[in-house]
């Protein structure tokens, strides 16, 4: 037989038993997220105005590129939205994952992890972030299994393996770049972790800071240590800020204007209802609607809102 024609053979025979492989790879590959390069090597994924459990890709995700990895943040609500950053970032680079930083326990932000359990990856996270998985994640599955996303299963919640100490930093090399990570005092919730990129100068603030949608104070949060802690943040130097929902990149630190503004008319608000000695039922109708019309979301979270600013100012 000619040379030529059993190196044919030989390569039709490689091909052919890769069939299964490049199938996986293509199907899993079907869906790839847009993302946005908002500095060298700083990819963003820029959410929709949604409802978690309702709407699909409603959190700001992405990854950063170093050298020897890349980082993860957050994956999104689903398993779909986390194999669709995986598919971007292979378009991207070749180099693995070697983290993924889960900025809070929201599930818009976290769901996504098993996309990405690899052993070569590390999860991290806060380090109150665990227990918070723990206690939520059942709610989570559950809720989420009404919804538009992938059929969950315990597996799906991906706790951290290396956790943050509270208002302590963790160095990530990625390789000829470094991130800072910093396990923030209770804000948005007990849990948040924001992640500076030397190299950019690049803040990522996920949900410590809301552009459009309504800023949410999650069951663990504060109002009053929230609004501490984002005025601290804005003596931050950086060059620009990822919000966990709105566009996918702002100045900084002007970004938390409106944020600042809505959270200090929610505060002032609801301590002159107490003042007053007005009960929750009518604050619910009275309190903060100076902002109504300024956020996305207002009617779905205000409320929200109100009542856990009631339940923490009322004991001032």
């Amino acid at each position: 037989m000619p040379m030529l024609n059993r190196l044919l053979i030989v390569a039709v025979s490689l091909l052919v038993s890769q069939w299964p492989q490049l199938a996986i790879a293509e199907q899993e590959c079907q869906q790839i997220a847009e993302v946005t390069e908002i500095a060298p090597g700083v990819f963003v994924r820029a959410g929709r105005s949604g409802s978690i459990f309702e709407d699909k890709d409603i959190a700001n995700i992405g990854f950063i590129l170093g050298k020897r990895c890349v980082a993860v943040i957050d994956t999104g609500g689903s398993e779909e939205e986390g194999r669709a950053l995986s598919c971007a970032i292979k378009q991207k680079t070749s180099v693995p994952v070697c983290y993924v930083v889960n900025t809070h326990v929201h599930p818009d932000h976290i769901l996504g992890n098993h996309a990405f359990k690899r052993p070569e990856t590390r999860f991290i996270g806060h380090t109150n972030l665990p227990r918070a998985m723990s206690l939520l994640g059942s709610t989570y599955l559950q809720r989420a299994s009404k919804g538009p996303g992938y059929s969950l299963s315990p597996d799906h919640i991906v706790l951290p393996e290396e956790q943050v100490q509270q208002q302590q930093q963790l160095d990530l090399d990625l390789g000829g770049r470094v991130l800072q990570l910093t396990a923030q005092p209770q804000a948005h919730t007990d849990n948040d972790l924001t992640i500076f990129d030397t190299k950019t100068q690049t803040l990522w603030l996920a949900d410590l800071l809301f552009s459009k949608h309504i800023p949410v104070i999650g069951g663990s949060g504060s109002l009053n240590a929230w609004l501490k802690l984002i005025e601290k943040l804005q003596k931050q130097p950086a060059a620009r800020v990822v919000p966990g929902h709105g566009p996918a990149s702002m100045p900084w630190p002007e970004a938390a204007n409106d944020e600042i503004r809505y959270l200090s008319r929610l505060r002032d608000d609801t301590r002159s209802w107490l003042q007053q000695n007005g009960e929750l039922p009518e604050a619910f109708e009275n309190v903060g609607y100076a902002e109504k019309g300024k956020w996305e979301q207002f009617n779905e979270f205000h409320k929200r809102n109100i009542s856990t600013a009631y339940t923490e100012l009322e004991w001032e």
